[in-house]
């Protein structure tokens, strides 16, 4: 059962082998994010994976999270090598460390999961929006429609939680 389909003009692919990524863009395309947690541990784990990376147990169980974290890192792209995004400039690729599992399993670790900032409806964020996001705002996830059954999960501001008073952002020239 693989998926293909096209986002902003350039073909994605997840092939029949790669079983984790498919179940894991399955519930996705449900607008319901799930991630693996190893069914020795107990960990959550991402991105998916076939063997757990704290015990290397190979069984885990899909279970649900919360998408809802804070940026620990972004990437402002303002020169966009793939065509597709040269319209969307300036854009945002977050690093979102998640409120679930943080500190865990040492205190300096979370599930981070990247993707893009984006409107609540899914569309890639304005320009307005991108300079108002840096490290420690609060995100929730959203689900950006691809092509049946293809959804990418992705960042918009939570604005049901409190924010930090200024999060910190790269210098601008």
């Amino acid at each position: 059962m693989a998926i293909r389909a096209e986002y902003l003009g350039m073909p994605l692919s997840i092939d029949d082998l790669d079983v984790e990524n498919l179940e894991y863009f399955l519930h996705c395309a449900e607008h319901d994010f799930h991630l693996q947690a190893c069914t020795g541990c107990g960990l959550l784990r991402y991105p998916p994976t076939t063997a757990c990376p704290w015990c290397m147990n190979p069984e885990s169980r899909w279970t649900r999270v919360e998408g809802k974290g804070a940026v620990h890192s972004y990437t402002e792209v303002h020169h966009a090598i793939q065509p597709a995004f040269r319209s969307h400039t300036p854009y945002l690729i977050l690093l979102v460390d998640l409120d679930t599992q943080k500190g865990k399993p040492s205190e300096h670790e979370a599930l981070r999961v990247a993707g893009n900032l984006v409107t609540p409806e899914g569309a890639l964020a304005p320009p307005e929006l991108v300079r108002s996001v840096g490290i420690g705002t609060r995100l929730r996830m959203v689900f950006s429609d691809v092509a049946a059954g293809l959804a990418l999960p992705q960042w918009t501001i939570d604005e049901t939680t409190p924010q930090p008073p200024g999060p910190w952002r790269y210098p601008q020239e």
